[in-house]
């Protein structure tokens, strides 16, 4: 049996005392644009000496999220970050990978003794097979072996619910599948997990830790966690039930107002919740021309509104790399900062500490993104965990479930109908069609739920153009089960309007259909206006609104999921299969290696802009 995380946590604070950290100088500036592990740095001074004679010591805090459980190197876009280079050209780096990831941290604390490192959420859910076929303990461990000190929960941690979640912080083998390895139980987290704005309606109190303490040689830094207030709209019923999730601004005031009153001056806010900015290129300068000008999306108007007690905000959700500053309610500069995903980034941000008043001077912080290059050596601890699980899946994984005969994208695609998209739709209206599985007439199918792309290129031993089982998985990670409801055509047209309407009016989910559904989509028009009504068809007949139809979904979006209320009003529910394994039992029935899956056309969706 492993350590007990009180045990293994125990166990760092003696090593970290015993071999001692001294302090970090001020990030330099930006590197090169062509230097895979640099990154633009921001911030206009640099803290003042170092050690305990000095009034002021560099703390060094790395950071990053949304791994998603991503220990292997990711695969096709999603392996790759956008580099704006001197010329102004911009250049695609492959990047990712937690052997990676692991000597890129290790590379960044050395000198560097008052080192944190800190996530902001969604570390596991919708990951790949390596680590979702084990419920994410192979990632846990793996965030263990990084040394990190704490994260945030994000709204992919509620995937499997709130026992599952305290399980991965305090351990044990897993309720109906047990133990993975004979002998071994999963040991847990040993860095706390916080979520201050999650409560349980029974007790009202957070489910897990709202906040922590770091402290080294009479420094002190508070560390909030928060999740998006929205996740129970993006999250299945079942991962978020019995839980209240709250308003992110007040709850991360309430507790650095409680901070501060235990003269915890110095505070982090760690926030599963995001924006975008001006440009994709992870080396772009955010504060041009003027501060916040380079971002948008709710992390901002959270960023004006959190307290100025709080000295610097990670945050996350979006998948977007930037740092930035944005003024705080007083006027005074913080930086706001997000590593893009899957590992492919790290910031290294300078927080230096004013032993005097325990407060960080803000004019100090600097900030860098950096890339975690694939050029530099693999941390051998890295390696061996990945071989181990690795073993442990084959049997699965490699399992060949169908040909391609070009990459077919989803995630990585850009366009609003991706060909994947279509693909998976059309798989889930093939199973679910026949009168005894539920008669369905049409697929609809989320784009946040297609969480790779299929990849022509061999990954392993397999040879390019088969499809494997941890491939598919890859793609449909949530094994999400499919239901058939009967919705009228008034309200198959309202949940087409919600894609760009309500909440999804800023940012459209276009909702990915099946072959026989048509429609137009004018982007030159606002709201639900732009989903021309009399265009809806379906195998070439307008959408009656008086009339029902049975149409095919996963759970998640029969809930009301992604703002799309119309489908949650479904009735005569039929449950059937996971989608992931109609997705395998399409791609079975329609490739082989003669006559391999060709990338759908994706041409249901006319687009007029």
């Amino acid at each position: 049996m492993s350590a007990t995380p009180q045990k293994k946590r125990a166990s760092r604070r003696v090593l970290a005392a015993a071999t001692g950290l001294a302090a970090v100088g001020a990030l330099v500036a930006a590197m090169p644009a062509n230097a895979h592990g640099g990154g633009t740095g921001h911030g206009p001074g640099k803290g003042h000496g170092h050690g305990h004679q000095s009034r002021t010591v560099d703390v060094q805090l790395l950071s990053f999220n949304d791994l998603h459980g991503n220990l292997e190197p990711p695969s096709g876009s999603s392996g790759a970050v956008s580099e704006t280079q001197a010329d102004g050209t911009v250049k695609s780096v492959p990047a990712g990978g937690v052997e990676y990831l692991a000597s890129s941290l290790r590379t960044a604390r050395k000198g560097n003794p008052y080192s944190i490192t800190a996530a902001g959420g969604d570390m596991i859910g919708a990951s790949p097979l390596l680590s979702g076929l084990f419920h994410d303990e192979p990632t846990i461990e793996a965030l263990n072996g990084l040394d990190l000190d704490v994260t945030a929960v994000g709204n992919h941690e509620f995937d499997e619910g709130v026992d599952e979640l305290t399980r991965m912080q305090k351990g044990g083998c897993h309720p109906v599948e047990g133990c993975y390895e004979e002998g071994k139980e999963f040991g847990g987290a040993d860095f706390p997990y916080l979520a201050a704005n999650v409560t349980s309606e029974k007790t009202g109190k957070p489910v897990l830790k709202p906040y922590t303490v770091w402290k080294k040689n009479g420094v002190k830094i508070g560390f909030i966690g928060v999740t998006l207030e929205g996740t129970p709209g993006i999250v299945t019923a079942n991962g978020v039930k019995g839980l209240k999730f709250h308003d992110e601004i007040e709850t991360v005031n309430k507790y650095a107002k409680e901070l501060d009153r235990q003269g915890v001056k110095s505070i982090v806010a760690l926030i599963h919740e995001g924006g975008a900015p001006a440009s994709t290129s992870y080396n772009y300068d955010c504060d041009s021309p003027a501060a916040g000008a380079g971002i948008s999306g709710p992390i901002l108007d959270i960023a004006k509104g959190i307290t100025p007690k709080v000295d610097a905000l990670v945050t996350g959700h979006t998948h977007q790399a930037y740092v930035c500053t944005v003024p705080d309610p007083a006027g005074k500069p913080r930086m706001v900062t997000s590593a893009a995903s899957f590992g492919k980034l790290y910031t290294d941000t300078t927080l230096t500490y004013d032993r005097r008043t325990d407060d960080i001077v803000r004019t100090s912080v600097q900030s860098a993104n950096h890339v975690v290059s694939r050029d530099q050596a693999k941390a051998t601890d890295m390696t061996a965990l990945i071989a181990r699980w690795n073993a442990l899946a084959a049997p699965i994984a490699s399992r060949p479930q169908g040909f391609i005969s070009a990459d077919i994208n989803g995630r990585g695609s850009t366009a609003l109908e991706k060909p994947l998209g279509d693909l998976i739709a059309d798989a889930q209206l093939e199973g679910l069609a026949p009168a005894d599985k539920g008669g369905a007439q049409f697929a609809l199918m989320n784009p946040g739920g297609i969480r790779a792309d299929l990849v022509y290129a061999a990954t392993g031993s397999e040879g390019a153009g088969v499809v494997t089982y941890g491939e598919a998985f890859a793609v449909q990670p949530f094994t999400n089960m499919m239901n058939v409801i009967d919705l009228t055509g008034a309200q198959v047209i309202t949940a087409l309007q919600q894609q760009v309407s309500g909440s999804n009016e800023a940012s459209p989910k276009i909702l990915q259909i099946s072959e026989g559904l048509t429609y137009t989509l004018d982007l030159t028009k606002t709201g639900a206006a732009r989903v021309v009504v009399d265009t809806i068809k379906l195998n070439g007949a307008a959408i009656d609104p008086a009339a029902t139809y049975r149409v095919a979904m996963n759970e998640f979006l029969a809930g009301g999921g992604d703002g799309f209320a119309a489908l949650g009003q479904g009735t005569n529910k039929l449950v059937g299969p996971s989608d992931l394994d109609l997705f395998n039992a399409y791609l079975t029935a329609h490739s082989t290696a003669a006559a391999p899956l060709a990338p759908p056309a994706a041409d249901r969706i006319t687009v007029v802009q």
